[in-house]
């Protein structure tokens, strides 16, 4: 058991006998990238952003590139990271952290900071100091701003961190190395399964919509979207089934709804998080059993059938089945999802994909031929897919828990670590 001594700073508390407590700007040369956005270019020279920045790894690939001139400019303003240096994200989403392998001949926006550290400062131990509880606290507590948050240079300089020997520090980083690598690989394997349910759950919804279940006749109705549907479908105009509605509340007070990738939500307002708008008297009333869809972005939107009465935004679409006692809702609603799941009416857009304005107009959205089947096989179908999609989902949301698992364990074996609270084992 290693001695311990009192840091002497309350929210650190112990830390081993022959470690200090000193600020970062004492070991580093602590600086940023650029504060002007360069002109993009074709062809060029990488510069990289927090985007570029992510599993401790740093996106080369995927930079956007600047002119010649440009790049020679953000050089010799410093904002280019050397073998060896640290990078921080400050803006927006921070606390994203890499350690500079690579001489990529890259530069950096200002949303990263540039951590040089001293000789007596391993970068790989600074990575981790960085990615501990201990700094990412810190970082929560600096942060400033209401639109974007981030971290300023000097808020970066005065954090505290651990200092024990340059062994040492190669010592604990060799072994969290070691450790997260097995953690990361366990994690990026979940993942896959994760991804092959979401497939499946996909492939399966889209078989079953177009297909039904069990069916070995087919009718000589088909298109190029849905294929052969099988005998007694039709393949009709959404115009036919559905009325699109926009019945304005004129007044604020009523619960506000939104769509997400998890369906439709009650957002609470009074949290002050995500868009809030200035006033909810110009939202359109949702009842339930109506469809809202986020008809303005096709990649990251989504449709749900409401269960509740509220409001919504005027830019989502609502509508609404004209004869309910003919068809079935939770039918309707997968086939709707479906065409979300499988990107069917993203290939329908207009728009501006690149900047998340790729959009179904109404046009389009109406003249759109789905799957009908009679009441009987819509029943089946809805029921045979709640049960299959729970199904699959509690396996999703089970590997998703592996997932939370192993990374609170990550988590706490840095911080253990960094902070000297536990010894790297002598036979490792």
């Amino acid at each position: 058991m290693r001695e311990m001594k009192d840091s002497g700073i309350e929210w650190i508390g112990e830390i081993p006998k022959d470690w200090t407590v000193i600020k970062l700007k004492h070991l580093c040369k602590i600086t940023d990238g650029t504060h002007f956005s360069p002109q993009t270019t074709d062809v060029g020279k990488p510069y990289i952003t927090v985007s570029n920045v992510a599993n401790s790894r740093i996106d080369i690939q995927g930079a956007l590139t600047i002119s010649e001139e440009d790049f020679e400019t953000l050089v010799k303003q410093g904002c280019q990271p050397k073998i060896g240096d640290v990078l921080l994200s400050k803006d927006g989403t921070v606390g994203r952290t890499a350690v500079v392998v690579d001489d990529n001949a890259f530069v950096c926006l200002s949303s990263l900071g540039i951590l040089s550290p001293c000789n007596h400062l391993d970068s790989f131990f600074l990575k981790y100091m960085l990615d501990s509880v201990l700094l990412q606290d810190q970082m929560i507590q600096a942060m400033a701003g209401s639109a974007l948050r981030r971290i300023t240079i000097s808020k970066i300089k005065d954090f505290f961190i651990l200092f024990p020997s340059k062994f040492e520090q190669i010592t604990v980083a060799n072994y969290l190395d070691t450790q997260c690598y097995e953690i990361d690989a366990t994690a990026e394997d979940i993942q896959k399964e994760i991804s092959l349910l979401e497939d499946y759950k996909k492939s399966l919804i889209y078989n079953v919509i177009s297909n039904g279940i069990n069916h070995s006749a087919y009718s000589t109705e088909t298109d190029e979207v849905w294929g052969n549907v099988p005998q007694g479908w039709k393949l009709v105009d959404i115009k036919y089934l559905f009325d699109i509605v926009k019945r304005i509340a004129g007044k604020e007070g009523y619960d506000v709804l939104s769509v997400t990738q998890k369906g439709l939500k009650v957002k609470d307002i009074t949290s002050g998080d995500g868009q809030l708008a200035d006033n909810y008297s110009g939202y359109q009333f949702v009842y339930p059993t109506d469809y809202v869809m986020n008809h303005m972005d096709l990649l990251t939107g989504w449709v749900d059938c409401s269960e509740f009465f509220g409001v919504t935004s005027p830019d989502y679409r609502v509508f609404r089945l004209m004869d309910k006692a003919a068809n079935n809702l939770v039918y309707y609603k997968y086939v709707m999802q479906c065409c979300y799941m499988n990107k069917i009416f993203y290939s329908l857009g207009q728009g501006v994909s690149n900047l998340g304005r790729w959009r179904l107009q109404t046009s389009s959205f109406n003249n759109f031929k789905v799957p009908a089947p009679p009441k009987a096989e819509q029943d089946e179908i809805a029921n045979f897919l709640d049960s299959k999609c729970t199904e699959i989902d509690t396996l999703i949301a089970d590997k998703k828990r592996q997932l939370d698992i192993l990374a609170d364990y990550k988590k706490s074996l840095i911080y253990e670590y960094v902070t000297g609270k536990k010894e790297v084992p002598v036979n490792e």
